[in-house]
């Protein structure tokens, strides 16, 4: 090993530049490659679903790639962002459950306005038009 590049290791506690603190995963070519992989094969299956046919009612295709997109968020937290309960102190952590916690909030008013809206119209009738 060259001075400088031990200079480097002494100064992060002897971890290598190339690996995370020790308590998750290494960032790797393979942690890489296994995420995209997960995530191309993550990204076929829904496809596959909806241009088959396989599930005949829309309502189990929805459901199917809804539990599909849940997952490929998780593999891309983890594979890409490097998000575990352990990082940052778990800061990382309370930020993301923060994120969804609104984005749910979000979410439910937005639809539960938006239904209320369709009860609440009146219905237009197009021959009283002028």
């Amino acid at each position: 090993m060259n001075d400088a590049h031990a200079a480097h290791d002494a100064g992060h506690g002897g971890h290598s530049a190339d690996h995370s603190d020790g308590h998750g995963l290494h960032l790797t070519l393979d942690g890489y490659l296994i995420g995209f992989g997960l995530s191309v094969i993550l990204t076929a299956i829904p496809f596959g679903l909806v241009m088959s046919g396989v599930l005949e009612s829309k309502n189990a295709t929805a459901f199917a790639i809804t539990i599909l997109a849940v997952v490929q968020i998780v593999v891309h937290m983890v594979y890409f962002l490097h998000l575990d309960a352990r990082s940052e102190a778990g800061w990382n952590m309370m930020a993301l459950i923060f994120t969804a916690v609104i984005l749910i909030i979000a979410l439910t008013g937005s639809l539960w306005i938006m239904y209320h809206l369709q009860q609440n119209m009146a219905p237009m009738n197009m021959s009283t038009l002028p």
